[in-house]
């Protein structure tokens, strides 16, 4: 996913209600149904950037609270069918980890299995979601 991608999927579950760094990265993995989680090595410098862009404002103390501004608003308003097709693009690559899951008998064994099964069936995944794509 492009920055430009997740910045505004930032701003549209922070303009939603306040949220930590933490809490936008568990709604983007839960969105995609564990297949995407973004790191926290990005995630936090990004929405650190949007407040000192006027995007966003955070609390002073750790763990930061960003609260969207008007300024932020403005720019997811000016960027929301941006926005609006990254974050269907997410739920859409979640429903179909989910389908596929299912398929397999794996719906809530996946995170339990080793790390080498479920690095197997991510890559068999990402090959169908391509293929498909191409179609």
């Amino acid at each position: 996913m492009a920055e430009s991608d997740l910045r505004l999927v930032a701003l549209a579950l922070i303009v939603e209600k306040p949220r930590h760094g933490y809490e936008v990265i568990q709604l983007i993995e839960e969105m995609t149904a564990d297949w995407f989680l973004p790191s926290p090595n990005v995630v936090h410098p990004m929405l650190a950037n949007l407040a000192e862009e006027g995007c966003l404002t955070a609390s002073a103390d750790p763990p930061r609270l960003y609260t969207i501004t008007d300024e932020g608003r403005a720019h997811l308003q000016q960027n929301q069918t941006t926005a609006d097709a990254v974050l269907n693009r997410l739920t859409a690559l979640g429903e179909r980890v989910r389908r596929w899951r299912q398929a397999l008998g794996m719906a809530d064994r996946l995170k339990d299995a080793d790390a080498d099964a479920t690095e197997g069936l991510l890559d068999v995944l990402a090959r169908a979601a391509n293929d498909r794509q191409r179609i």
